[in-house]
């Protein structure tokens, strides 16, 4: 049964379903939006990926999520829940989507943030099973949010202002050694995304992306194993911040596109690294 949105005394009216929800860049995003007074569906597969060499997100970590995000709104219980879903898997993450009409009433934005990484040889030489999944969860993941997201933003009546987002990577604008295949996922969300953008023109809904540079999450750590480093400080150097980027960082990116007033920009593929990518 479908139920009513919450007046909420900091809410927005507006809906977002965030991809990759339990940690990282994905985590700090449904805070950032929950902070602006958002209603939001925090998605994540709580499971790890056999083809991964590292742990993912698990439960308890977007439960937690959850739980600060509904504190930082500052209303009524029930503004941002979980869900737990296969962000590659069409009826699994369209139930998300299913899940956000009913509570919420309606969808304004889609937040295509989850991601991994694997590589750390020449991709010839790279096992099928992890190119496989990087393709899967880091092209075929937006491409999915798209699909199933896209139709909900457009069901909002018009003058509608949705917003298809998704997370690249510096990794998308300059060639990383070893992380070619995770290049070309992150260089195809770029075009994902410009193609959205002219085939949503005059609808209302835009498509935008963010390329992060070396942030402080678990990939990050992964990346830091694949190439050998005792740790991610050494990324650091590699940008002219000279530091490593916090994911609140990213999310601050990300929450600012999404808003009902940034309806000048879309096809954009917003650098937010730190200098990496020059």
């Amino acid at each position: 049964m479908t139920t009513q949105p919450t007046d909420a005394p900091r809410g927005t009216g507006r809906v977002a379903l965030v991809t990759g929800a339990a940690r990282g860049i994905g985590a700090a995003t449904v805070l950032g939006l929950a902070g602006a007074g958002w209603s939001v569906v925090a998605v994540d597969r709580c499971a790890d990926d056999r083809r991964i060499p590292y742990p993912l997100g698990t439960r308890a970590e977007l439960d937690e999520v959850v739980h600060h995000a509904g504190r930082l709104r500052g209303d009524a219980p029930g503004g941002v829940v979980a869900h737990v879903a296969d962000t590659t898997d069409e009826s699994g993450l369209g139930a998300a989507v299913a899940d956000a009409e009913a509570r919420f009433g309606g969808l304004d934005a889609i937040v295509a943030v989850a991601g991994v990484i694997a590589g750390g040889v020449p991709l010839w030489e790279m096992p099928a099973d992890q190119l496989a999944a990087v393709l899967d969860v880091d092209l075929l993941g937006p491409i999915v949010a798209a699909r199933v997201g896209v139709p909900a933003l457009l069901r909002r009546p018009a003058p509608r202002q949705g917003r298809y987002l998704a997370v690249a990577s510096a990794a998308a604008i300059t060639g990383l050694p070893k992380l070619a295949a995770y290049g070309a996922a992150k260089a195809g969300v770029a075009g994902l995304v410009r193609g959205l953008a002219v085939e949503l023109a005059g609808t209302g809904v835009t498509a935008n992306a963010v390329c992060p540079g070396s942030t402080d999450t678990a990939m990050l750590a992964e990346s830091a194993r694949l190439y050998d480093l005792a740790g991610t400080a050494a990324f650091a150097d590699q940008q002219p911040v000279g530091r490593l980027l916090a994911p609140v960082e990213v999310a601050d990116a990300l929450v600012w596109l999404a808003d009902a007033d940034r309806g000048a920009v879309t096809g954009a593929v917003l650098p937010v690294d730190g200098g990496l990518a020059l």
